[in-house]
């Protein structure tokens, strides 16, 4: 017997079913991936001016007579904080990750070379980790502990270092990460030292010992880099790292202020302002970095794109309605104004810092504003009125967020 359902309906069914499943598989992974915007071409800038500011924003920093690159021999080079007279794990390691970016090989094996010759632990208790800070003149360490985003850095930049150039061309990026997260796994405590994670909270800590295991720098919680570490590290703890970018965009609704988007530059992991010996609560230097690190989760994995929306909002209101030509760049968390200012330069005083402008104008990835984009647009790294300079700090800040918002600053994949 014939059955007309089976003969003439069956088979396109099936047909129509694959292809529906295709659709869907094709959509869901358009939708996972990036767009990298160029927000300043949205806005009518000129391709030619934006490549033009990006390339001298570059220059000023690597290659300038106020640069904070300085080569060492024939194969190595350091990052410089100039203003304290060192180098630290964050400046090397921002160095890399801005080098990968850029696709200066030559920039970032240089600086990993001096990272591990002079910063990386190679023995000892603190194996594999890298002393924070370094007298480049004498070569010793100033302090033997680490600073877990320095780590954090470090790791992701040698795993994009790896997917852009391979690990056959003299440096073998993937077991160089590897060798930093096998060696974090491996510390319990024992001697003081712990991984740069609290397993308990996972959450990354403010430094791995005893001092800094159970609190956070907020800064230091980048959700798009464990998304990173659990798609290429290929370590085994992969659900960890994606966990540990939950529980952050978690961390984010706690330790952002619900009006005016502000965070302490240090908290407990509940959220909670973390007052030190040395400095009170609040919004300063470290905290500028939380919009941008909001801004690249936003645009890499969008994974909390409404609340993320709404932290963009009400952060930009805040920040206009203190004046957007003239907003100070520390504050209490609920936006009145410190009494403890901390110092940077010869004397302790509020300004209108380039290294907030330019992260605050990261936002606008999340919420288009042509005011922010426009305050980055003319903004420029030279001397505050006071004398007072920052290529170091202000400096990187600017440079990243020139990278963010001209789309240049993205998830390296592995060559096809």
């Amino acid at each position: 017997m014939n059955y007309p359902f089976d003969k003439t309906f069956n088979k396109p069914q099936k047909s129509s079913w694959l292809l529906g499943l295709l659709f869907i598989m094709a959509f869901s992974l358009n939708a996972q991936k990036p767009e990298y915007r160029n927000v300043f071409k949205e806005h009518g800038y000129k391709q030619k001016d934006i490549d033009k500011k990006l390339q001298k924003a570059y220059s000023d920093l690597f290659e300038g007579p106020d640069k904070i690159y300085f080569e060492v021999g024939d194969s190595m080079a350091y990052v410089s904080d100039i203003k304290n007279n060192d180098a630290r794990t964050e400046g090397l390691s921002y160095g890399m990750m801005v080098a990968v970016q850029f696709n200066k090989k030559e920039v970032f094996d240089r600086i990993w070379r001096w990272s591990k010759k002079y910063s990386q632990h190679q023995s000892g208790p603190r194996e594999g980790y890298f002393a924070w800070s370094i007298n480049p003149k004498t070569l010793k360490q100033n302090s033997p502990g680490s600073a877990s985003d320095g780590e954090l850095y470090y790791v992701t930049s040698l795993l994009f270092a790896a997917n852009r150039w391979g690990n056959d061309s003299g440096i073998d990026y993937y077991q160089e990460a590897r060798r930093i997260l096998d060696a974090m796994w491996k510390k319990d405590g024992k001697n003081n030292v712990y991984n740069i994670f609290n397993a308990e909270h996972k959450q990354i800590t403010f430094v791995p010992d005893r001092f800094g295991y159970s609190w956070t720098d907020p800064s230091y919680h980048v959700p798009a880099f464990m998304e990173v570490w659990a798609k290429y590290a290929k370590d085994g703890h992969e659900d960890f790292y994606k966990a540990v970018a939950d529980t952050s965009r978690a961390f984010f609704k706690r330790a952002c202020h619900p009006v005016t988007g502000l965070n302490s530059d240090y908290t407990e992991f509940s959220g909670q302002p973390h007052p030190t010996r040395w400095m009170p609560a609040g919004f300063r230097y470290d905290s500028w970095r939380v919009p941008m690190n909001i801004a690249m989760d936003y645009t890499w994995f969008g994974k909390d794109k409404n609340w993320q929306e709404d932290y963009a909002a009400r952060f930009q209101n805040f920040l206009r309605s203190k004046g957007l030509d003239s907003y100070d760049d520390q504050f209490n968390i609920d936006g009145t104004k410190p009494e403890f200012i901390l110092k940077a330069g010869p004397e302790a005083k509020l300004r209108h810092s380039i290294g907030l402008v330019s992260t605050a104008a990261t936002t606008t990835l999340i919420k288009k504003d042509k005011d922010f984009v426009k305050a980055i647009w003319n903004a420029q790294l030279k001397p505050y009125e006071d004398g007072y300079f920052d290529p170091y700090y202000d400096g990187l800040m600017y440079l990243f967020s020139l990278m963010h918002l001209s789309g240049n600053y993205r998830i390296i994949e592995p060559a096809q």
